[in-house]
């Protein structure tokens, strides 16, 4: 594809999807591409893509017809999960000219150069099976705050999850890996960097998805990657973005408590209040196991920010099981909720589970867990009215604003002051 400059991204789902949009970004620019706005008329168009919900789906629909209708000489390439999962699909859609599995993500520059925009769709994919390379990615987009992908895949048969079949099974970079893009960040000017990926806990398997190398004849655990990042200069935060409660051992939560450069702050994946909805959907651990990590946070760091994946819908849940969630989450110490509506994927295990929840009432229930979410929040933020609080602020002025987060994670909006971009601030609440 000869004289092509111009290229612009849309990351769809995860922080590790907006990690690898932003390598992929890079790989371009190093190639001579200029990096435009998805709103501006660019050459190619990348989209990196989700598919935990239908909804993910029939958002790269709508914004393939946009670029349609915006730039219709321009080439478009769909990459990412759904790209992984329906091929096919993604190629039958008109405008769409280039589909990237997850083997073939980071070979983006290659493919692209081999394309002509009157070809049919190209379709570059494998078995999710033939993906066992690990591909380091992190954002500099923004120097406050970066996301450090340390480990992709997942081993777990969660009834509900395509996931495993998108991205194949758990691996991890080393730990010399991941200190040497910590260490790159820091030269960069990054001041908090946020650890991703699919399975966070199960860090330590190599690229192959095997036990990794020992390191002074002991393997390499998640345990033992915090304790390395803790050390690392010119790094004054890091968070955790979200680790099973199965995998969020003692030892974890001790470490952090007593760090001074890992918030407090965790979120953790609970999916359901309720232990009979927990074992349909293949979950590995009981309520009872979630509520003693929280409470074990809580002892050790009682102001800390506990944020907590939950679906509603799955197939099966009642309204007794559902008022079970509610009443867990109502009584735990937990300080906000990201609620997701259960939606059917093929080739999951779920589809074969009755009685199916009508989309009427999962959406009731979505809203029910929505207002939940935001009562704990307001009081979480209450409990700190008067506290002074480190604040690190970002360099974004909106119309005359500016945010930033308290290390546990309340959000702070203020006037903007330059001074103040890429600064941790102390902060009276």
């Amino acid at each position: 594809m000869e004289g092509t400059k111009t290229v612009a991204f849309h990351t769809l789902g995860c922080k590790l999807n907006y990690s690898e949009t932003s390598s992929l970004s890079r790989l371009m620019e190093q190639e001579g591409f200029e990096k435009k706005e998805f709103t501006d008329v660019a050459d190619v168009y990348v989209i990196n893509t989700c598919s935990v919900t239908d909804n993910a789906d029939k958002e790269c629909r709508q914004l393939v017809r946009r670029i349609q209708r915006k730039a219709p000489e321009s080439v478009v390439v769909i990459t990412g999960c759904y790209a992984q999962l329906k091929p096919k699909e993604i190629a039958d859609i008109p405008g769409v000219d280039l589909v990237l599995g997850a083997a073939e993500k980071f070979n983006i520059v290659k493919h692209i150069k081999e394309l002509s925009k009157n070809d049919a769709a190209k379709i570059c994919s494998c078995d999710i099976e033939d993906v066992t390379g690990f591909h380091s990615s992190y954002s500099i987009n923004d120097r406050t705050r970066t996301f450090l992908k340390v480990q992709d895949g997942c081993d777990y048969t969660c009834s509900f999850c395509t996931i495993p079949m998108a991205r194949g099974k758990s691996r991890s970079a080393s730990i010399d890996a991941v200190l040497k893009d910590a260490q790159s960040l820091a030269a960069s000017g990054a001041k908090e960097i946020v650890l991703t990926g699919i399975n966070l806990g199960d860090f330590g398997k190599g690229p192959d998805g095997n036990a990794s190398a020992a390191i002074n004849g002991r393997a390499e655990n998640f345990y033992k990657l915090i304790q390395e990042l803790d050390q690392v200069e010119g790094i004054e935060r890091f968070r955790i973005s979200s680790i099973e409660p199965n995998l969020l051992g003692n030892e974890i939560i001790e470490f952090v408590a007593n760090s001074k450069k890992f918030m407090p702050h965790f979120h953790i994946p609970l999916q359901s209040g309720s232990n009979a909805v927990l074992g349909a959907m293949r979950r590995r651990y009981k309520r009872e196991l979630y509520a003693d990590r929280v409470g074990l946070i809580k002892t050790l760091m009682p102001h800390c920010c506990i944020g907590v994946d939950v679906i509603v819908g799955f197939p099966g849940e009642t309204d007794a099981y559902f008022k079970e969630t509610y009443d867990f989450l109502h009584e735990l110490e937990i300080s906000y909720l990201h609620v997701f509506t259960y939606s059917e994927r093929a080739n999951t295990h779920a589809l074969t589970l009755e009685p199916v929840v009508p989309v009427a009432l999962r959406n009731e229930r979505n809203k029910t867990l929505r207002n939940l979410s935001y009562m704990k929040m307001q009081y979480f933020e209450q409990q700190h009215t008067g506290q002074t609080r480190k604040v690190l602020f970002e360099n974004h002025n909106k119309n005359g604003m500016m945010e930033g987060y308290t290390d546990n994670y309340i959000r702070i909006t203020t006037p903007y002051r330059k001074e103040w971009e890429h600064q941790i601030v102390d902060w009276n609440l």
